[in-house]
């Protein structure tokens, strides 16, 4: 091959390469959830809120009545756990009843 061919294959292979490598960037970042300001104009679900009442499963505390088991969500969490008034510690959605 001469010379001129061999540049010219050359450049196409890096450009294929370029445009393969920035295809996979541009896919990540739309798996990612695409830019920081759509992700926060979008109301996050969430199983609780700050002055929610909340109920323990009866497992986690046997022998109390419902109304013992009852606590007010003093915050939420970044991970998704929460805080509650008059106790201590951070608990899970799992802990809790399912929400009627």
């Amino acid at each position: 091959m001469k010379r001129r061919t061999k540049r010219l294959l050359g450049g196409l292979a890096l450009a294929g390469g370029a445009l393969a490598a920035a295809g996979t960037v541009l896919m990540k970042q739309s798996k990612r959830g695409g830019s920081r300001r759509a992700s926060r104009s979008v109301a996050v679900d969430v199983w609780a809120r700050p002055g929610m009442s909340v109920v323990f499963r009866a497992e986690v505390m046997p022998g109390r009545s419902s109304a013992e088991r009852t606590f007010q969500v003093k915050e939420l969490l970044s991970s998704g756990r929460v805080l509650l008034h008059s106790t201590g510690g951070e608990h899970a959605e799992r802990e809790f009843e399912p929400l009627q």
